[in-house]
């Protein structure tokens, strides 16, 4: 029964320490776990600019911008214009040429 209780007591110990920083309860922990106390004043508040062009596209997509049709053509483009730019270049095959 002794065992029981500590186990229990173990697990509830652990889930609150997994739920504390997303409530906001600690400000090392929101640094640590990359939660509101982790963003620099001078940005809180405001949402970052989107630093390529996917990540523009996905937040005109999420904002209701564009539409997935929109959004899939331009990603349709960008992974040609990259593939131009880095083709893959497949190893030739190793082992016995019988085989």
């Amino acid at each position: 029964m002794l065992l029981l209780t500590m186990l229990i007591a173990t697990v509830a110990g652990a889930w609150l320490y997994a739920i504390w920083p997303m409530r906001g309860g600690s400000s090392a922990a929101g640094k640590r776990f990359g939660g509101p106390a982790a963003e620099e004043p001078h940005t809180a508040g405001r949402p970052r600019k989107p630093e390529s062009l996917e990540g523009g596209l996905v937040a005109q997509l999420v904002g209701g911008e564009i539409t997935r049709r929109q959004y899939r053509r331009p990603m349709e483009q960008a992974a040609a214009r990259d593939d131009e730019r880095h083709p893959l270049a497949i190893p030739p095959e190793t082992g016995s040429a019988g085989a």
